[in-house]
C-alpha cells in the first residue's frame, strides 16, 4: 500500500486513527462513518491508496468487485434488506475525503436522504 501520509483513510488502515472496524481483509477495510446519515453507515475502502472512482483503471476492476461484494457482506450482517451503496467522484461530486470509499446506509427509510460526504 502506498500511503498518503495527510489521508485519513491511509492513517485508519494504518492503525494510527482508532476506527470502528467491521471487516477487514488483504485489501479491504470497512468502518463505522463517524458521522452517520443512518443507524448503519459503514465506508468499505481499499487499502490501497486511490483518490477517487475516477483515478481507478481496468486493473482495478476485480477490486471494484470485492468492495461491492464486501458492501453486500456488511449490510447482510447488519441485517439489512433495503439499503443504498454510493460513492461520490470529486469536489462536485460531494466526495470529502480523497480516497475511494463506497457508502453502505441503512437502518431507517432513505427518501429524505441527504447528500454524502
Amino acid at each position: 500500500m502506498r500511503e498518503v501520509t495527510d489521508c485519513i483513510f491511509c492513517k485508519i488502515i494504518a492503525k494510527e486513527i482508532p476506527a470502528d472496524i467491521v471487516y477487514e481483509d488483504d485489501q479491504i477495510l470497512a468502518f463505522r462513518d463517524i458521522k452517520p446519515v443512518a443507524p448503519v453507515h459503514i465506508l468499505v475502502i481499499p487499502k490501497r491508496h486511490i483518490k477517487s472512482l475516477q483515478e481507478t483503471q481496468q486493473s482495478d476492476e476485480q477490486l471494484l468487485g470485492a468492495l461491492l461484494g464486501v458492501a453486500r457482506r456488511v449490510a447482510s450482517e447488519e441485517g439489512l434488506t433495503g439499503y443504498r451503496v454510493a460513492t461520490n467522484i470529486g469536489k462536485d461530486g460531494g466526495q470529502a475525503v480523497e480516497h475511494l470509499h463506497v457508502h453502505v446506509i441503512g437502518g431507517r427509510p432513505l427518501s429524505d436522504l441527504p447528500a454524502l460526504g
